[in-house]
């Protein structure tokens, strides 16, 4: 039996996992709880490669027997998990590194539960499950907001009042373990001290300016609503939109929350999904309205970050979106061609890692994300 350590990564719907060496360094299995907390919910294992190695129903609701299932699955495979790390939304100005879970850290991640409600419950239902499965097992956390805690004082805080600031209210940041593993990657393409911006374009969707590998602005700020527009969730919002649902159309705070993270966004706008997939296909004008007014504000917001950084490099495409879709980073490109961006549309649509012509001023890039392999080896080094 060999040992690993095990990256977990829950969400509302899914719980995605991977097993990697103790060290963090290499991927051994990777898998998928899919309908994570449904009686329907089942568990597949893949090899490094992808190859198919198990996969069955669970028949339980519960996180438990879900949890259970996949290390009795990875043991079945030779593996014993000797540790585990956890992808946590809010480490709020408290947690800036990786971090292992004792009785303290834990009740502390409680204090963040109101700045991402629906985010942090459903990581630190899971921590508690595997505390009840086993209470030996080392659990480490690492943070989405912790890439960003770094930034300039000036990028951090919203034009209200001070005491507000002091108490918490501020912009944090999220997606960091992804921005974290693209910024490893950035030496590759030539930007390991330029001025880039990395655009993670998915269901969730963000962009960072990134200066000599370390976070200087986001677009994400209190909360995973801000900035662009997403799946689900609006992005950027004058707040009185907020008021007037809540003085015109008596909406309470549920209701507001679930307009927000759940009726917004490319389903909102289009009517029709939040797939880019479905919308790009789609010959209806509200689905293109919605594909358009997605690029629209990831060209905006490029520019935006541009100014934080007072110059830009290049530009980096990432996640679900980002990294498959041709025709948004096409788009985002044409609109960006002021600034410098010629696109290599051959390349573009073959999905090569350079999406600009030789001759562009400003290049483009397609670079994968990798928040799991980022957590192993945040853990790993945490461990060592």
């Amino acid at each position: 039996m060999s040992k690993c350590l095990l990256a977990v990564n829950a969400g509302s719907a899914t719980l995605k996992f991977r097993a990697f060496t103790p060290d963090g360094g290499s991927l051994l299995v990777r898998g998928i709880v899919d309908r994570f907390g449904s009686r329907d919910a089942r568990l597949r294992l893949d090899d490094a490669q992808g190859r198919p190695l198990a996969e069955r129903g669970l028949d339980d609701a519960e996180h438990a027997t879900a949890l259970a299932a996949m290390l009795n699955g990875l043991a079945d495979q030779g593996l014993q998990t000797q540790a585990l790390v956890h992808r946590v939304v809010h480490g709020g100005s408290r947690f800036s590194e990786p971090v292992r879970i004792d009785a303290e850290v834990r009740a502390a991640l409680d204090d963040y539960i109101a700045l991402a409600p629906l985010h942090q419950p459903v990581s630190l239902e899971v921590v508690d499950a595997f505390s009840r499965l086993d209470p030996r097992l080392p659990q480490i956390a690492c943070f989405d907001t912790a890439f960003h805690a770094g930034q300039p004082e000036v990028a951090t805080r919203f034009g209200i009042a001070r005491h507000w600031h002091d108490e918490g209210v501020r912009r944090y940041g999220f997606h960091g373990l992804s921005y974290a593993a693209i910024a490893r990657r950035l030496p590759e393409i030539g930007l390991a001290r330029g001025k880039a911006v990395v655009c993670h374009l998915g269901s969730g969707a963000s962009a960072c300016a990134i200066e000599s590998g370390r976070s200087v602005a986001s677009t994400m700020g209190f909360s995973a609503v801000d900035g662009l527009m997403m799946g689900t969730r609006p992005g950027a919002l004058d707040p009185e939109v907020v008021l007037y649902w809540q003085e015109h159309e008596g909406m309470g705070v549920k209701d507001v929350r679930r307009e927000l993270y759940k009726n917004s966004g490319l389903l909102g706008v289009s009517g029709v999904s939040a797939d880019m997939r479905e919308l790009l296909a789609s010959d209806l004008p509200a689905a293109r309205e919605a594909v358009e007014l997605f690029c629209y504000r990831v060209a905006r917001e490029v520019a935006s970050l541009a100014a934080a950084m007072r110059g830009l490099d290049g530009l980096v495409f990432t996640a679900g979106i980002g990294e498959h879709s041709a025709e948004v980073r096409a788009r985002v490109l044409q609109q960006l061609g002021w600034l410098g961006f010629e696109p290599d549309h051959a390349a573009n649509l073959a999905h090569a890692r350079r999406l600009t012509t030789a001759g562009s001023r400003l290049p483009a890039y397609v670079l994968a994300t990798d928040e799991e392999g980022e957590m192993a080896r945040q853990a790993g080094a945490l461990l060592s």
